[in-house]
């Protein structure tokens, strides 16, 4: 692999719901797994660590980790050259739940992003978060974060593009929905359209299996900052893609557009009003 390249590798699992010690094995051997394939930035799903359908504040509590748990140095220490983003259901330090994920830089935890747009029931377990999603400095580019639905609000990927961002990385819980056959998810179609408005490079990772009666879309993919898929999760869950993430820098689509050179930011302000 070039040195200009950097391998991401998304790992679809099927984590059981309220099991933190089935998580725990599934998501430290997923990370190890990544690791041996030479990846460089690992991506897990959203709620790896509890499962997504939880019935109960009180039994998302009981699967709840604060940052400072074990399992997240462990995930560091599977993949101590790399970079892992992975979800977690958090217990913050005001007792309340965040659907989270944390990214750690060669073993180290250097950030936690608690999802700002809550999908439906997720309000009834837990707190939005405050705070607008990173972009880091890390051993393998600049990287961004959203949660899942925080993807279809075009307002933060353009801010995570602005902000510098060379990759988005973003843990997914998406439930299937029925579409036209042969069609894409609809949510895979926003991810890449993401990816294209702001020739930014995006990894989604989803999650497989079913879950108290809910199934999931399976839609894993590594996007190029082009818009086109360059990955899929094959029979073992697993999108592996390298890409060249200093192309996400490049704005240009021809000699005379440019995303970023043509925005009229005067024109957009009614976008953000309350």
């Amino acid at each position: 692999m070039s040195a200009a390249m950097t391998r991401v590798l998304c790992a679809q699992l099927a984590p059981r719901v309220a099991d933190p010690p089935y998580n725990r094995e599934l998501s430290v051997a997923a990370v190890r797994g990544a690791a041996a394939r030479g990846a460089e930035v690992i991506v897990l799903p959203e709620l790896a660590t509890s499962g997504y359908r939880l019935s109960s504040v009180t039994e998302a509590t009981s699967a709840a980790l604060r940052p400072s748990d074990p399992l997240l140095a462990e995930w560091g220490r599977a993949a101590p050259e790399a970079v892992v983003i992975g979800g977690f259901c958090e217990l913050g330090d005001d007792g309340r739940l965040y659907n989270s994920a944390a990214v750690l830089d060669r073993g180290e935890l250097v950030a936690v992003y608690r999802k700002t747009h809550l999908w439906d029931e997720e309000r009834l377990l837990f707190t939005p978060g405050a705070e607008a999603p990173p972009v880091l400095d890390t051993a393998h580019g600049r990287i961004g974060v959203l949660i899942c639905y925080d993807l279809e609000f075009p307002e933060l990927t353009r801010r995570l593009a602005l902000d510098g961002a060379e990759l988005l990385a973003a843990p997914t819980n998406w439930p299937r929905v029925p579409r036209p056959e042969r069609e894409r998810a609809p949510e895979v179609i926003i991810a890449m359209a993401a990816a294209r408005v702001n020739h930014l490079a995006i990894a989604c990772c989803d999650r497989s299996g079913s879950e108290r009666g809910t199934d999931w879309t399976e839609g894993t993919g590594i996007i190029g900052p082009d818009g086109w898929m360059r990955a899929e999760a094959d029979a073992e869950g697993i999108a592996c893609a390298d890409l060249d993430l200093r192309a996400s820098r490049d704005k240009r689509l021809t000699e005379h557009a440019d995303l970023f050179a043509d925005r009229r930011p005067e024109l957009y302000g009614p976008v953000a009003r309350d």
